[in-house]
């Protein structure tokens, strides 16, 4: 069953057992998905689906930290919502030793010897790590093994 499949059954299941939270959320998520599908012309694969989701967790990361600096935290806690029910259409988070050994690898495999590299290493890792790790804490970390090298 592929990951949009998924989400279309959890939609039906969310409507029938009137999670309005759930529901709507979904449908937001469906709308984006149909949206980035008539934008470019093509069936999405899941590891297009994938990347809407990780931009709309992105999006709602943002918009938590917004809204808690303006002291709404009314809509903090709907986003928090909405947040927490896109993550489990991610795959498993990669542990920190793992994402280490990606690095690593990475580094290696792309012949980086300093930050000015740092483009190379982060093209090697981001097909890798699409959907399994923070692409920002991974932009961090490579930077850092970079300059330490």
């Amino acid at each position: 069953m592929s990951l949009r499949d998924q989400i279309n059954d959890d939609l039906k299941a969310a409507m029938r057992s009137g999670e309005t939270v759930r529901r709507d959320t979904i449908r937001l998520l469906t709308a984006a998905l149909k949206q980035r599908e008539v934008d470019e012309r093509k069936t999405l694969t899941d590891g297009d689906v994938l990347a809407v989701i990780e931009k709309m967790i992105k999006q709602r990361r943002d918009s938590i930290s917004q809204f808690e600096q303006g002291g709404r935290q009314d809509l903090a806690d709907k986003e928090k919502q909405e947040l927490t029910l896109l993550q489990t259409y991610m795959p498993q988070a990669m542990g920190e030793d793992e994402l280490a050994a990606a690095i690593a690898a990475a580094v290696s495999e792309s012949g980086a010897a300093g930050p000015a590299d740092m483009g190379k290493v982060m093209a090697v890792l981001k097909p890798k790590l699409a959907g399994r790790a923070d692409m920002g804490k991974v932009s961090a970390a490579v930077k850092a093994r970079l300059t330490q090298s």
